[in-house]
């Protein structure tokens, strides 16, 4: 793929978006596809920290803006400041994966699939711009793609790798 196609997957806390995101990303990877994932930290204040005894919270408590610690393969970078929505990207996709695949930022620009755990959650959501996809209440009426039930998996999925350009063309949304 020559650009990275960005997918954001939104909605309300436990409508299931993590266990989506993660399944998505492991059948990207059967396909052989790279892939980074973008998630907002949603639960109030910062993501858990490193234990207090190590070199990376000394560091930071010592006054340090940022650390960056790599070995064994991995890289753990921490800054004390949290970046722009477009920096985050950038941050996320300096390696050029073949999808990025977003969870939350649902005010942000792009793409999104709706996730949908009863009906009052399309009050609010059914307003956000970019929607490709609403998951969950068959009740609603959409003009979207809507597939009534996160329980869906084969159907969700196959709607995802059309998406990518992966699919085998026969859309039934």
């Amino acid at each position: 793929m020559d650009s990275v196609k960005t997918l954001h997957v939104v909605g309300y806390k436990n409508s299931g978006k993590t266990t989506l995101v993660a399944r998505w990303v492991r059948l990207l990877k059967e396909k052989g596809l790279s892939v980074a994932v973008l998630k907002h930290h949603g639960h109030g204040g910062k993501p858990e920290m490193p234990d207090a005894g190590t070199d990376t919270m000394t560091f930071l408590a010592d006054g340090a803006d940022a650390t960056l610690v790599a070995g064994g393969g991995a890289v753990q970078l921490i800054w004390n400041e949290e970046p722009d929505f477009e920096t985050l990207k950038r941050m996320v996709s300096f390696r050029k994966p073949d999808v990025l695949l977003i969870e939350g930022y649902k005010s942000e620009f792009g793409d999104k699939v709706v996730l949908l755990r009863a009906e009052e959650d399309w009050v609010s959501l059914r307003k956000l711009q970019g929607k490709q996809l609403v998951i969950g209440c068959p009740e609603i009426e959409t003009d979207t793609a809507h597939i009534h039930s996160r329980e869906q998996t084969e159907l969700i999925d196959k709607w995802f790798l059309e998406w990518i350009g992966e699919g085998d063309g026969n859309e039934a949304f």
